[in-house]
């Protein structure tokens, strides 16, 4: 992991912290409604800078932003994120009042699990392949950055999860998420048989390769691929994915986030995974139960203003054809709005 050199903060131990603005952020992201949230604007004196140094297009970027970001506010960059995370808190540097994550959606999910315990107002800016957690483009970095640090931020809230393994005869574990936990079969198992219940009543058992519990955020990601619905990002609901299921009629469901979800591993050829947002793996047994709740801090993620979060689907998930009508193909024009680099 590299810090800049020449960095305007100094590591003085107090990370424990809350850090200023932050938590009056954290606090209105979680009383808001359903969609971004705006309220006063938060002053931000330190800014932290979180990067993917692996790909070159970052590192290129990632010197330009420190030189723009030190001649306005203190600036502490890491180019190594996961490094980064694995640090106790204390030898982190100075809490900071925003993170700025250059990367896509790994690193960003890298980046939350870092600050877990105390979330910090996150903004993404997209070099990765999809990018849903990430709300502006590389191009136009300065350009939202001038907007946030003048005051122009726009929280969206994002629901997390939380879950207790529960292996017999050991202390329970406990995770959290920011997209999903899912429990999976090994490599040279069979299926495995599952059973669910929410709120104290039965759902259903599984036989499948596995069981995805994702929130809205995580809904554009392995869920979406298990054939999962897409939920918009500041919903409060979970959808419960099954992988391969054995049986047709089992089908992707979408329920309350406030009741308990429980999930027993009933029957396995072998050792079973519980992972945590693609970064964190756990063994399960036969035998064994995960409890999900709802985390009661969601995560504050900024967006830009104005965000339109439809064409943000468009983009990632590449829909064409009836986004443009029969009589814009043949006049040659397009229905779909200019590039304003508001993804």
């Amino acid at each position: 992991m590299k810090h800049k050199p020449g960095s305007k903060s100094a590591a003085r131990g107090d990370s424990g912290g809350a850090p200023a603005g932050a938590g009056n952020a954290s606090a209105r992201a979680g009383n808001a409604p359903a969609g971004a949230a705006s309220g006063p604007a938060v002053a931000i004196q330190r800014v932290l800078v979180l990067a993917d140094g692996r790909k070159p297009s970052v590192r290129e970027l990632l010197r330009k932003m420190s030189t723009w970001l030190e001649a306005r506010v203190k600036v502490q960059v890491v180019d190594d994120v996961r490094a980064f995370g694995e640090l106790p808190p204390e030898k982190r540097g100075v809490r900071p009042d925003l993170v700025v994550v250059l990367g896509g959606d790994g690193t960003i999910l890298a980046a939350v699990r870092a600050f877990a315990d105390a979330p910090v107002p996150t903004l993404g800016i997209n070099f990765g392949r999809v990018g849903f957690l990430t709300s502006a483009e590389s191009a136009h970095w300065q350009e939202v950055l001038e907007g946030i640090l003048g005051g122009k931020q726009q929280l969206e809230p994002r629901l997390r999860l939380q879950a207790e393994l529960r292996p017999r005869g050991k202390a329970p574990v406990k995770v959290l998420a920011l997209n999903d936990i899912v429990l999976t079969r090994g490599a040279f198992q069979g299926m495995l048989e599952l059973a669910l219940s929410a709120g104290g009543r039965w759902v259903t058992d599984y036989r499948a390769d596995g069981l995805i519990v994702a929130t809205p955020s995580g809904s554009t990601a392995y869920s979406l691929a298990a054939g999962g619905p897409v939920l918009s990002p500041t919903l409060e609901a979970l959808v419960v994915t099954p992988i391969c299921p054995h049986s047709l009629s089992h089908r992707p469901i979408v329920l309350e986030p406030d009741g308990e979800l429980v999930l027993e591993l009933k029957r396995s050829s072998g050792i079973a995974t519980l992972v945590v947002d693609g970064q964190g793996f756990y063994p399960v047994q036969q035998g064994d139960a995960v409890r999900f709740t709802r985390h009661p801090v969601p995560f504050p993620l900024l967006v830009q203003p104005g965000l339109d979060p439809y064409r943000r689907l468009r983009d990632r998930l590449g829909w064409k054809g009836s986004i443009e009508g029969e009589e814009s193909v043949r006049s040659g024009k397009s229905l779909a709005p200019p590039d304003d680099g508001l993804l």
